[in-house]
């Protein structure tokens, strides 16, 4: 099955948007390649700052979506391994140039409040996601180590493109339990 217009111009402006930049993508250039009338662009998205938060939206729905099913299924896995996982597989599959929403908080800090505004509450959902993981493998509810570990999440997404995948993620794999060990110390 095809997928809709709407998702066909999702894709694509997701596409554009993390390899070129938003700024630097046009509307007459996510159009062009999705195949369809810029009307149909715009039936769906008034502006394209609503096709920015559209996407935005839709990518990290994927990923908490992802997260949360790798904790309800992760057995003998800790919560917050199972975070740290899909994290990993995402820069390995999806962010291999770095984090999506830091780039729009970049883009979107002047010109663009409530997107740079919406980017923020996400990063602030991800930090509530990791601080309930933690809850779940019976850390005490405090905020320091969730924080610590969302920096060296982010860190590693800033760092990807200078270290490469593998390398992000062996640091990644090292820190976290590192950082977790000096919390407990």
């Amino acid at each position: 099955m095809r997928p809709s217009k709407r998702e066909t111009l999702l894709d694509t402006a997701e596409r554009l948007f993390y390899e070129e930049g938003f700024h630097a993508t046009g509307i007459d250039r996510v159009v062009a390649e999705a195949g369809v009338a810029r009307m149909t662009l715009y039936n769906h998205f008034p502006s394209k700052d609503d096709l920015v938060r559209a996407v935005i939206e839709r990518r990290q729905g994927r990923f908490f979506a992802e997260i949360h099913r790798a904790i309800e299924a992760r057995g003998a896995e800790s919560a917050l391994d199972a975070v740290v996982a899909v994290h990993c597989l995402w820069l390995r599959s999806v962010s291999r140039h770095g984090c999506m929403l830091i780039k729009a908080m970049g883009e979107y800090e002047r010109h663009g409040a409530d997107i740079h505004a919406l980017t923020q509450r996400l990063k602030h959902d991800l930090l509530a996601l990791i601080r309930d993981a933690l809850a779940l493998d019976g850390e005490p509810a405090q905020e320091a180590p969730a924080e610590r570990v969302l920096l060296v999440l982010e860190g590693a997404n800033a760092l990807v493109p200078v270290l490469g995948v593998e390398r992000t993620v062996d640091h990644i794999q090292y820190m976290v339990p590192a950082v977790l060990a000096v919390e407990a110390a």
